[in-house]
């Protein structure tokens, strides 16, 4: 029987040309939508949320943010105020932690704090301002990993044209000799230091590197360095696998890219253009037409119950002065004749609540995708992960994807690198 209220919907993972679906219902409570109202600082506060599992955020200190701005939804400056001043108590309790030579203690309140940081800096537009408050993000960021994480490296990726992307380099304790490798873009709203957490984790475990790049328009690569959006990624897409591979810890047969949100359209264009990468993975796609996409967001951008970014957001990662001017450069970012050619085996993961990606567009990428080996993986409200990349349960989406690659990757019949570790440890 069905309940009040509740809609029903057919769901599906297709793999090839097979089909498995199951009849899910899905229903959306605070968890979602933080701010019934106002669709971009809800899908902001469920970003900084989704952080949880990892240690970077701690979930009553965000209900007491929400609790503060509760009725004043849309005013960027009381955004701005109550998460930096959160950042800010946080900060100062690591610093008296790292002061008493608590490095973790202080290094689980740097991670908090930078992430604060990072989500009160998301509705400042660009300028000074936005800087300054990227920076002190960067600065817990940094403290943040060096204590809970030093087997995160700082690494710098480097451009033809003499410029280099920042990123970070996770070797997998786990790993026995040269070994598989993901790499990692982000999208418009997260950087490298949440995804080397929320992916790079669960990749080590299962004996993965990853490297985790702040691709152009993404993260510090914007933020601190001017390199913006663009449309031929397969060009850091290279400059990143030319890294990995001549790091002697790298398996360079078994390298993959993968794509968050926006990366989603980067990912499935390097893998198409570059033959090197042994497997494609979107985590999150994005429109079919990306100008359709852009149209899209002007078009609800007053509708603050719908819109889910920033007003100023595209024209600063693109570079560009006015929104006729981000229009013909974001014709230029499409993979129509592009992912044809993709031959590597390629997984698509979406929700079926997903409100920024149409399903047709997400259907159409995984059948478009010339691959033989292809996976669309849809997730429902019933299993979780039904949101965009899995926000509201990201670790389904991370452990799908890391199934998927080991299928391809790992010998069954070797065990998994978390078993040979406990065997090594019993012996």
């Amino acid at each position: 029987m069905r309940a009040a209220g509740c809609r029903w919907h057919r769901t599906a993972a297709l793999r090839g040309g097979r089909i498995v679906a199951s009849t899910d219902r899905h229903q959306q409570g605070e968890w979602v939508a933080h701010f019934p109202r106002h669709a971009s600082w809800s899908n902001a506060t469920l970003i900084c949320k989704g952080m949880a599992p990892y240690g970077a955020v701690a979930l009553a200190e965000i209900d007491r943010i929400g609790t503060r701005l509760r009725g004043r939804e849309g005013d960027a400056a009381a955004w701005r105020d109550e998460w930096c001043a959160m950042a800010g108590h946080v900060e100062r309790m690591g610093d008296a932690a790292a002061a008493e030579a608590h490095d973790l203690t202080a290094g689980h309140y740097y991670l908090r704090a930078g992430n604060y940081y990072y989500t009160g800096e998301r509705m400042v537009p660009p300028g000074p301002e936005k800087q300054a408050i990227y920076e002190k993000a960067l600065r817990c960021y940094r403290a943040g990993l060096a204590r809970r994480h030093p087997e995160i490296e700082p690494v710098e990726v480097p451009l033809a044209d003499g410029t280099s992307l920042p990123a970070y380099f996770m070797r997998s304790p786990w790993a026995a000799g040269p070994a598989p490798t993901v790499v990692l873009f982000d999208g418009l709203d997260n950087c490298k230091e949440m995804s080397v957490l929320f992916a790079g984790l669960e990749f080590a475990r299962r004996g993965f590197h990853t490297l985790a790049v702040d691709g152009p328009g993404q993260g510090e690569a914007i933020r601190l360095r001017g390199i913006r959006y663009r449309h031929d990624y397969e060009v850091p897409g290279a400059a990143a696998f030319d890294y990995v591979a001549g790091r002697g810890d790298v398996d360079r047969s078994r390298v993959a890219v993968m794509g968050y949100s926006f990366g989603g359209y980067c990912a499935p264009r390097v893998a198409s253009l570059d033959p090197r990468y042994s497997a494609c993975v979107a985590f999150g796609a994005t429109y079919w037409d990306m100008a359709e996409w852009l149209a899209n967001k002007y078009r609800i951008a007053g509708d603050a119950s719908r819109a889910t970014t920033s007003d100023f957001q595209i024209q600063w990662v693109l570079g560009t002065a006015s929104r006729e001017e981000s229009f013909v450069k974001m014709r230029r970012f499409t993979l129509d004749g592009v992912v044809q050619r993709m031959a590597c085996p390629f997984l698509v993961v979406h929700g079926e609540d997903d409100p920024l990606v149409p399903i047709d567009s997400v259907r159409r990428l995984h059948a478009e995708a010339g691959s033989a080996d292809k996976t669309l993986k849809i997730f429902s409200a019933e299993e979780g992960g039904s949101q965009h990349c899995q926000v509201d349960d990201r670790q389904a989406g991370v452990d799908f994807i890391a199934d998927w690659l080991a299928d391809r990757w790992l010998s069954r019949e070797a065990g998994s690198p978390s078993d040979r570790g406990k065997e090594a440890m019993l012996a």
